[in-house]
């Protein structure tokens, strides 16, 4: 990104070449090799492929140019007002929205769903997912406003999720690992990343490297706790139709 705030398509470009290039390599030396695709389904994939590598240098443009400076500011203009009910609110909200609209979240339900033959549902999982990230961003957003001790958070939060394995649905333990990763993806680490790094630089007292990262751990550990408490209470209730 310059320092006009318009995005340098060449670099863009450059960096997604380096990211997607050495997978395209290793796909060709197997296929060489050992898979060979008949030459309409390698076509197709590789069409696949340039499409995903557009996306690519479009969305990261998207991001430096609008969400980046849009959560920076948001979290500015909140923490200079003063209004720190508001930057827990906010941080709610958006951390739902965020959630709710992540592609590997809701590609996540869809295959839990899928594989479960309907038993843990895609909406089920998809709000349990939102309701926890929005829960930890704003406990996120208190951290920096309120000063609150990240290390005390985040390992009593890894102690409370190894408690509920103990007592979860054994189909749970798994998927809410996973979540922990999926629910930080591109929507999360863009958007509300730099909210927090905007309202810790503008809170008085805060430093924006010590107290504006950490929210990304946190978004990680509130799948595990929630879905692992849906899986403690699933389990109670097979019990209860046994």
């Amino acid at each position: 990104m310059t320092a006009t705030g318009t995005v340098d398509i060449f670099s863009v470009v450059l960096d997604v070449a380096q990211a997607v290039l050495p997978i395209i390599v290793f796909f060709l030396v197997f296929q060489s090799l050992y898979i060979k695709y008949p030459w309409p389904t390698l076509k197709r994939l590789l069409l696949g492929i340039a499409i995903t590598g557009a996306g690519m240098v479009l969305f990261l443009s998207g991001v430096f140019v609008g969400f980046l400076p849009v959560g920076r500011e948001i979290g500015e203009h909140v923490a200079l007002n003063n209004e720190r009910w508001v930057l827990l609110a906010l941080g709610f909200v958006m951390g739902f929205l965020a959630t709710f609209a992540e592609p590997a979240v809701r590609v996540l339900a869809y295959q839990v769903e899928t594989t479960s033959s309907g038993f843990i549902g895609s909406k089920l999982l998809l709000w349990t997912l939102s309701l926890g990230v929005a829960a930890f961003v704003s406990l996120g957003m208190a951290k920096i406003v309120y000063d609150f001790d990240f290390k005390t958070i985040i390992i009593a939060g890894y102690v409370l999720a190894l408690v509920l394995m103990v007592f979860c649905d054994k189909d749970f333990v798994a998927i809410a690992f996973d979540a922990g990763g999926v629910a930080t993806g591109p929507m999360a680490v863009s958007l509300l990343m730099s909210m927090a790094v905007g309202v810790a630089s503008a809170t008085e007292g805060s430093d924006a490297v010590i107290d504006g990262f950490g929210l990304i751990a946190l978004i990680a550990l509130a799948p595990i706790l929630f879905l692992s408490a849906l899986g403690v209470i699933m389990r109670y209730k097979r019990k209860v139709e046994i």
